[in-house]
């Protein structure tokens, strides 16, 4: 059983490693390598990819996104918007039970109360 969950893990890492998600920039398609994506954010049905200094828009919904992309390192941190929990540079709590990631382009983004266990754990596997 534990084999299997670390061959299941392998192939997930792999998969991950090639993952490119298809967007459009300007009427371009472009294929985005996930390793560059900071974060993806959901605003009016229409999914962001936020990169060092492009943002890219894709017909993928966010939860199609967060499902295709855990193993390269992303987690839900609100109802709209999933991170790159490798491009974190840290994260510190706010005054209303959230807490404030501060990526290392010097963005902060809102991580909402319902998804601080997770994030907590996943910066805890990191």
């Amino acid at each position: 059983n534990e084999k299997i969950h670390n061959v299941k893990r392998i192939e997930q890492l792999l998969r991950s490693l090639d993952c490119e998600i298809p967007c459009n920039i300007e009427k371009e398609e472009v294929r985005v390598a996930a390793s560059d994506i900071y974060y993806i954010e959901s605003v009016d049905k229409h999914s962001f990819v936020y990169c060092e200094d492009k943002v890219y828009q894709t017909g993928l919904r966010l939860y199609q996104l967060e499902e295709e992309l855990p193993a390269a390192g992303f987690v839900r941190i609100s109802k709209s918007c999933i991170v790159n929990i490798k491009v974190m540079q840290s994260i510190k709590p706010m005054h209303n039970s959230r807490l404030e990631a501060t990526l290392i382009n010097g963005e902060k983004l809102t991580v909402t109360r319902k998804y601080i266990h997770e994030i907590r754990t996943r910066l805890e596997e990191r």
